[in-house]
């Protein structure tokens, strides 16, 4: 009997160890399941990115290209000494504005009026003796005719007379020489604007040798800005129909200019391009522009150097983006479409002229009505769908 409950009882204490095993191994596993569960990391939702879309639209705008340029008066005289003599007068004041023909300088006139004088005299004197020869003339004639006196005494007679009135257009030849002589001892100014400084002293030996320079005028109502541009700009030029400094009744602009002045402010007259050189110049591989531009406040002083800006072109249905859109790589320009299922496409454009700071038209790859990414396009990629 106690052997039999012996067995019974190791039986049972098996049977407990069992259960306390198999409890444990389902604690642990459930424990292990538990801790593979908390421990995972949970797989975040798919979110679309966030970008910023615009549409794109064809528009009117200007193409504008940027020189530098240099400053010409219109007039630039140099007032000169036609005669010798010392400067006697001075007749301004220096920096001054002179009218047309104003009597500038006056060089003295005391040998020019005696030349004329006797030019003069001259003249007088051959006219006398052209008046005694007429009358010669008069007598012989009919003396000739009536046989009284010979043929050599009329051809004497003709020939004194017309030698007479020869000296007499001689002698006048050389009075208008000598008076126009004694008129360039009055030095005038061929035109109106304002005059430099004197550039010899008053007494001074002036004549048309070294000392010939006096002063020089310089009409600055009026300007004129000179620049140059590229064989490349005429190219373009050529294919959108712009010749510049031809006036062409086709085209519906005028390639106008603004100019700086010396402190950044957009001068507020606009110029007119009028004239383009034929030929470029081999050492520079540029050619000159020049523009006329009104100046009646004298703020574009001739001789400095100005930013200048000419418009070349106007499009009238340009497809224009933000230059923040545009992405540039070695392989060319990028930018992301935005397709009406929303997804992304990245696609290669051709760029045209840049507009301003902040806009570029696009010449091929891009239609108007299409949407852009306009901020936010290094978030996605090719093919991603976004929100907008």
């Amino acid at each position: 009997m106690t052997k039999k409950k012996t067995t019974q009882g190791l039986r049972s204490a098996r049977l407990w160890a069992y259960k306390w095993l198999f409890a444990a191994i389902v604690v642990v596993v459930a424990g292990i399941v538990l801790w593979i569960a908390l421990s995972r990391k949970s797989q975040p939702a798919v979110d679309t990115p966030i970008v910023s879309v615009e549409p794109v639209e064809a528009q009117s705008v200007n193409i504008y290209g940027d020189y530098v340029g240099r400053i010409r008066a219109q007039q630039f005289v140099e007032i000169r000494a036609r005669v010798e003599g010392y400067l006697e007068k001075m007749l301004f004041e220096e920096g001054t504005y002179v009218k047309k023909d104003q009597t500038l300088f006056v060089i003295d006139p005391r040998l020019y009026q005696a030349n004329a004088n006797k030019a003069l005299a001259q003249l007088k004197k051959a006219e006398a003796q052209a008046v005694k020869a007429e009358r010669d003339l008069n007598r012989i004639r009919p003396l000739y005719e009536q046989k009284a006196a010979s043929r050599l005494d009329l051809d004497n007679a003709i020939a004194a007379y017309e030698g007479a009135v020869a000296d007499v257009a001689v002698c006048r030849a050389d009075l208008t020489q000598a008076q126009m002589t004694l008129g360039y001892t009055k030095v005038s100014s061929p035109i109106s604007g304002y005059i430099s400084d004197c550039s010899v002293d008053l007494g001074t030996l002036v004549g048309p040798g070294n000392n010939s320079l006096l002063a020089t005028v310089v009409k600055t109502d009026t300007v004129r800005v000179d620049f140059s541009m590229t064989a490349l700009d005429y190219l373009k030029g050529k294919e959108r129909n712009v010749d510049l400094g031809v006036n062409d009744g086709k085209r519906h602009f005028d390639p106008y200019i603004t100019v700086k002045l010396a402190d950044g402010r957009e001068y507020p007259y606009k110029g007119l391009v009028d004239f383009a050189d034929p030929q470029v110049d081999p050492k520079t591989g540029t050619f000159s522009v020049r523009a006329e531009m009104p100046n009646p406040d004298r703020q574009l002083l001739p001789g400095e150097y100005t930013q200048v800006r000419v418009l070349l072109d106007v499009r009238d249905s340009a497809v224009v983006v933000p230059n923040k859109a545009l992405e540039i790589e070695k392989g060319g320009a990028y930018i992301f479409v935005v397709r009406p299922d929303s997804v992304v496409e990245k696609r290669l454009v051709e760029l045209g002229p840049q507009i301003d700071m902040n806009l570029t038209v696009v010449e091929r790859g891009l239609d108007s009505g299409e949407s852009i990414i306009s901020d936010g396009f290094h978030k996605v990629k090719h093919g991603q769908k976004v929100t907008f």
